[in-house]
């Protein structure tokens, strides 16, 4: 996605909890779309192969939910973590992480990350499709800034990071403010 590129319009299939079900498993289908998402907000959305995979809840994830106080400061609502996966893998990944601060979203099928650009093949690791590895700032579902790992590939051999790390992001929202007040 090219920045000043407005995000697809795509509805997710998320599961939220809701205690009128009651039972072991008190959950609920709900639909929500790009623009429950994103309008009206500054996002800082980043896009992962795998939920529970090394690199993701080792260093990706964990940092932008302790930095979540320096990505506020610097107007951002809401911290997003989106990955091919469906939402019962994503909430128990969530859990799983102790997650208070970022929000996962489930693109179980694939089609958000199809459209802007990010579906690859991960059959080198039994993977399938998923997404690859990016970052970007979102204001009312426009791309405010994008940071993409290099060697964008089926199949790549490596899982680069670094690019779309929290710190990277959080270095960008803090010229974008200076270069604002300027």
């Amino acid at each position: 996605m090219q920045t000043g590129a407005k995000l697809p319009n795509v509805t997710f299939r998320t599961r939220v909890r809701d205690e009128s079900i009651g039972g072991p498993n008190p959950f609920r289908w709900e639909d929500l779309t790009t623009a429950d998402y994103f309008a009206g907000k500054r996002v800082v959305m980043f896009a992962l192969p795998g939920a529970f995979t090394p690199t993701c809840s080792t260093y990706q994830l964990p940092g932008f939910e302790k930095g979540f106080a320096d990505f506020q400061a610097h107007g951002v609502d809401e911290i997003y973590c989106l990955s091919v996966n469906d939402a019962f893998v994503m909430n128990q990944w969530a859990k799983a992480q102790g997650l208070e601060n970022v929000k996962v979203i489930p693109d179980g099928s694939g089609e958000f990350t199809r459209r802007v650009g990010m579906l690859v093949r991960k059959d080198n690791l039994g993977f399938g499709l998923r997404s690859w590895r990016y970052a970007c700032v979102v204001k009312d579902g426009v791309v405010e800034a994008w940071f993409e790992e290099p060697g964008l590939s089926d199949n790549h051999g490596e899982d680069p990071y670094g690019i779309s790390s929290p710190e990277n992001v959080l270095a960008w929202l803090a010229e974008d403010a200076k270069a604002k007040a300027a």
